[in-house]
Parts: C-alpha cells; structure tokens; sequence
C-alpha cells in the first residue's frame, strides 16, 4: 500500500506548481462570481467547495 506523502516528499516544484493552480482556481472564481457568471466545477473543487453546494447559494 503506497503511503501519500507530504508536499515536500513530492518535491519543491510539485509545492510551487500546486500553488500556482490553487491561486489560478482562487483567482478564476472570483472573476466568474463577480461577473455574475457561475465558476468551473473543477475550479470550485481545486478549493474545496462542493459544486452542488454552491449551485444553492442565493443571491443577497
């Protein structure tokens, strides 16, 4: 059975590259919701937000 590692057993350019994609996600979300649009579901779990989860979030 293979042991999930850390960030830093997957190496310094895994840790930089994951962050970059995270931010990317943060960044691509904000952008959609401020325009009113509704964000990639791929871009919601890189974040850890459930999809279905936020399709029932309301507008204030």
């Amino acid at each position: 059975m293979a042991r999930e590692g850390s960030f830093m057993d997957r190496g310094l350019f895994f840790v930089i590259s994951d962050f970059f994609n995270t931010f990317g996600s943060a960044a691509a979300t904000a952008r959609a919701v401020e325009a009113g649009r509704k964000p990639r579901r791929s871009d919601l779990k890189k974040l850890g937000i459930d999809p279905t989860a936020f399709d029932r979030i309301g507008r204030f």
